[in-house]
This record gives C-alpha cells, structure tokens and sequence, in this order.
C-alpha cells in the first residue's frame, strides 16, 4: 500500500467520522458521569468490538451477516433498549438531595463501562458489511492482503480512539467545573445523551428497511 493511497483513506476516515454517532455519544455520557479515565473503558469496549467486525470483514463473513436479516434486527433492538434503560437509569439517579453525587459515580465498574461500548458499537453488526465495502476501495491486489487489512484496521482503531478521546475529555472538562445542583444537570443530561445515542441506533435501523 502507498502512502498516497493510505493518506486518502485517512482523509475519507475523517470525514466519516465528522458526525457523531452512538458511540460518541456514549462517550460524552460516561465521561461527564464518570470521569475521562474511567470512561476510556467504554472507548476500549467500543474498539474491541469494531475490531471483531474489522476481523469478520476479513474473514469474509460480511455476506452471511448481511443475509441474516433478523439477526440484524434483533442485535440492533436489543442494543437500542439497553442504552434507552441505561439513560433512563442515569436521569433517575440524578436527584438533587444526594449528599456526594461523586460517590454514586465511582460505582460503575470498569467492565460495566467496557461493556456499554461494546453493545453500544455490536449493536450495529452492518458495520461488519461497511468494513467490507470500505476496505476493498484501498487495497492493491499486487500486494498480500493480510498487511494491507491490518494498516487500514489499525488505522480507523487509532482515529475512532481519538476522536472518542477527545469528546471524552470535553466532556469531562465541562462536568468538572460544575458543582452541586449543577452536577444533577451534568448526569442528567448524560443520561439523555445516552437516550440520543439508542435514538440514532434506531432511525439507523428504521432508514434501513
């Protein structure tokens, strides 16, 4: 793979990426709930199961997922409920009369928050069919296919990171310069943010039909 080819695939990555999604969304919630550090588990949970579709695609296993309609369907639902309850969940925690909001936050497990990312990213199994449409548009046949695969996966891996990095950390930015009641709003409205991110899902799988 040339560095010319490879460079426009970092500029066709961006410019995919320049929308938030769920999991950007995701990101903003648990950071500003939980704190930047804690929430890079839910980024490693995110980027755990992108590279498990990335692997799917390379495997071929792209057209058998995409000829499973109803696996679609009940994979994006599920992932849908679980974010509306997990939102729902945070904005009913978020009430003005507890003593150390900080407390209730710190008791959210690292694997819990791995696990949001990773149904939060799992729940779209047509990324799977999006890696394999991607990919091909980079990859030189003169060239072993595996090498080439693995550049383009570690690099989407590393940009996806950033970028969730970076909404993290304005999120958690924001959340710490507010205190008391204020603090109420930031968990309320990262619980809405989570709700955004199953709305997404949802109108993903509805515009899909």
């Amino acid at each position: 793979m040339s560095f010319e080819i490879w460079t426009v695939y970092v500029v066709t990555v961006l410019a995919l990426m320049s929308t938030p999604g769920p999991s950007q969304l995701l990101m903003l919630s648990n950071s500003g709930a939980h704190g930047f550090s804690r929430a890079l588990s839910t980024a490693a949970g995110d980027l755990s199961a992108n590279a498990l579709q990335m692997l799917a695609a390379g495997l071929g296993l792209a057209a058998i997922i995409a000829a499973s309609a109803t696996a679609l369907t009940v994979i994006k639902w599920a992932g849908v409920a679980y974010l509306i309850w997990l939102g729902l969940r945070m904005i009913r925690r978020a009430k003005p009369e507890d003593p150390d909001l900080t407390q209730n936050r710190s008791r959210a497990s690292l694997g819990s928050l791995w696990m949001q990312g990773f149904i939060t990213s799992a729940a779209n199994p047509k990324a799977v069919v999006f890696f394999a449409a991607l990919f091909p548009q980079f990859l030189s046949p003169e060239s072993a296919f595996w090498p080439q695969f693995l550049i383009l996966s570690a690099t989407y891996i590393v940009m996806d990171g950033l970028f969730l990095s970076a909404y993290g950390l304005s999120a958690s930015w924001i959340a710490k310069r507010f205190k008391g009641t204020a603090r109420v709003w930031i968990e309320r409205i990262g619980g809405s943010f989570m709700i955004g991110a199953a709305l997404l899902l949802g109108a993903k799988s509805i515009g899909d039909r």
